[in-house]
């Protein structure tokens, strides 16, 4: 089977998002071939940046969604006279949905019922087809998203009756913020990733049997456009939630010194969830790590019936091979030690877990606390934030705990130890959980609680807030407390510390839930049944000389009976609605009704 990967800012890059699941995926279904199209989000995402892939990667394409596109500078589309009108008819029913709203998740300020937001999914959609057929036509769009026209149809959209509260005082600059950030996440409609369909379908995404997107972004618009074009079945996966991130670093934003506009962080939020609604809406299955990414998922409009739950997998050989706490009771251990593993930032609330564990010190004395920071995050100069908090943390933990030495001829230690994993004093990840009697996670936003599962692998206890998927997670084999409640972290840490029993019962009953549903081929296993279930479902094609396609035509269909038999014709869109004539998107219309694709419209 021949899969088509799109990815943004994710894999073949070694620290994209996703980066280490698509890895595992593509590695544990080697019997398929995988064709990987990535969008690069900044200039780390360069062609090439990438390590050896596995030999079933038979090809790797790339586009960056930053910096200039080719020929976006302009003031003028680059269109003739007729393109240029059709662009802006296209984008005017694009803006407008943007602007109003509904056709992504709720949005304060939004006006008008379910009603209205299936109305303003509609026109996005004929909005975004509109334009990928003119990219395809006329040779891209860059130019034209960021010319003057777009900009005054913008404005007009904000401007117009039913527009969100908060976009009506758009200033020129927040318009050009707006357009600039508009052509990027549209710039895939503009790629030559496609091919036409002829030759057998050997060419571009026209060859592939099955789009998997990683994210309901702009990753998922090549497989919107092949699915249209082509037939191809489309599956959307979100392991973190593309809309749910924007949000978050949308509030971030919020607060920064440098922060965006109201009506800019409330355009961009409806652009993108969108985006998330169209890919949900035609996706043929939407995939998603936990039930919370799939609640996120069905609040932004997404099927019920078309969600599936398929748990992350890991690699977690190292980790299953350390002692359970049970089994080395008989051998002295040092000082009870409470492990912390993860990135830093002020969503961790590593600060309420120093103030926890300066509770925990006072009802066990000799308790010791050990941060161990995770690779693979931005570096200091692309996320200050993070270094800064990690300096308060520091600065905390020296205040609160001043080094204690054993005796007057012996050093002062810190009882807390701040380390990176990788480093010579914790080369490993295994090492942080060997060192561990329990292990904490403190943190206030979680998506899904890798951490945790690690530590549920290496058979130790957990102490956990209720956050994210956390509960989902660890199932009844860990300690849950509210988030923000540093009192009632330190009590559940003090009652395990206290009862080795009770710790090595949950830390058994860890690391058995975690290799049932946590490991990377019990993964790859679900993802390979649902390719071939994709599969079977696609019809057969006309063409003859792909006739020998596999699953094409499903084998419940050469059975005689009424299920098998051909369907009966469907009523004149006319009849259905009482006489009226009923109005087909642009995209929708073929050159065999005498109006090539595209032209010729009707107005709403």
């Amino acid at each position: 089977m021949r899969i088509a990967l799109l990815t943004e800012g994710g894999y073949p890059y070694p620290r994209g998002d996703s980066s280490v699941w698509c890895d595992r995926l593509v590695r544990g279904l080697d019997g398929h071939d995988f064709e990987v199209h990535a969008l690069g989000r900044d200039e780390r995402h360069r062609d090439g940046a990438w390590p050896a892939l596995p030999v079933n990667v038979r090809r790797v394409r790339t586009a960056p969604l930053w910096g200039p596109a080719p020929g976006g500078d302009g003031r003028r589309s680059g269109y003739g006279r007729r393109p240029r009108r059709r662009f802006g008819e296209h984008f005017a029913d694009l803006a407008r949905a943007v602007c109003a709203g509904a056709g992504g998740a709720v949005v304060e300020g939004a006006e008008g019922g379910d009603g209205g937001a299936a109305a303003e999914a509609d026109r996005f959609a004929d909005g975004l087809h509109g334009l990928a057929d003119l990219a395809r036509e006329h040779g891209g769009l860059p130019a034209a998203l960021r010319s003057e026209q777009a900009v005054r149809l913008l404005e007009s959209a904000c401007r117009a009756p039913g527009a969100l509260r908060a976009v009506r005082s758009a200033t020129p600059a927040d318009l050009l913020t707006v357009a600039e950030q508009l052509e990027r996440a549209l710039r895939p409609l503009s790629l030559d990733w496609y091919g036409d369909g002829s030759g057998g379908k050997t060419s571009g995404l026209a060859a592939a049997d099955l789009c998997h997107a990683v994210g309901s972004g702009p990753a998922a618009l090549p497989g919107l456009l092949a699915r249209r074009l082509f037939g191809t079945p489309l599956l959307v996966t979100e392991y973190g939630v593309r809309l749910r991130e924007h949000y978050l670093a949308s509030a971030a934003h919020a607060v920064a010194p440098d922060a965006v506009s109201a009506p800019v962080r409330a355009l961009l939020a409806s652009l993108h969830g969108n985006l998330a609604r169209e890919a949900y809406r035609r996706a043929e299955l939407v995939t998603s790590g936990n039930t919370h990414a799939r609640r996120w998922q069905e609040r932004c409009g997404a099927d019920r019936g078309r969600l599936r739950t398929v748990y992350p997998g890991m690699d977690a050989t190292e980790l299953t091979e350390l002692t359970e706490i049970g089994e080395d009771a008989g051998r002295k251990r040092p000082d009870p030690v409470l492990v912390w593993v993860g990135r830093t930032g002020p969503a961790r609330d590593l600060v309420g877990l120093l103030h926890a564990f300066a509770e925990v010190r006072r009802a066990v004395p000799g308790t010791r606390l050990l941060i161990a920071e995770r690779p693979g995050g931005p570096a200091p100069e692309r996320d200050p934030e993070s270094a800064r908090y990690l300096a308060h943390c520091r600065a905390l933990a020296a205040q609160l705990f001043p080094d204690e030495a054993a005796g007057p001829l012996s050093v002062g230690e810190n009882p807390v130890c701040f380390a990176r994993i990788g480093d010579p004093a914790l080369p490993r990840l295994a090492d942080a959980y060997a060192a561990a009697d329990v292990a904490v996670l403190s943190s206030v936003v979680e998506g899904f609680p890798v951490s945790l599962v690690e530590a549920m692998f290496a058979g130790r206890a957990t102490v956990s807030t209720d956050v994210g998927a956390v509960c989902e997670a660890i199932g009844g084999t860990g300690l849950v407390v509210p988030p923000r409640n540093p009192r009632a972290l330190a009590d559940a840490c003090t009652a395990l510390l206290r009862d080795p029993a009770r710790r090595a019962r949950l830390g058994a009953a860890a690391r058995a839930r975690a290799q049932e549903l946590f490991t990377a081929e019990r993964n790859a296993a679900s993802f390979r049944g649902i390719y071939l279930e994709l599969l079977s479902r696609r019809p057969r094609p006309a063409d003859p000389a792909s006739a020998a396609l596999p699953f094409a035509r499903p084998p419940e269909a050469h059975l005689p009976g009424r299920w098998t038999a051909p369907a009966a014709p469907a009523a004149p869109a006319a009849a259905r609605s009482g006489g009226r004539p009923a109005r087909a998107p642009s995209w929708a219309r073929t050159a065999a009704a005498g109006v090539p694709a595209g032209r010729g419209r009707g107005r709403r």
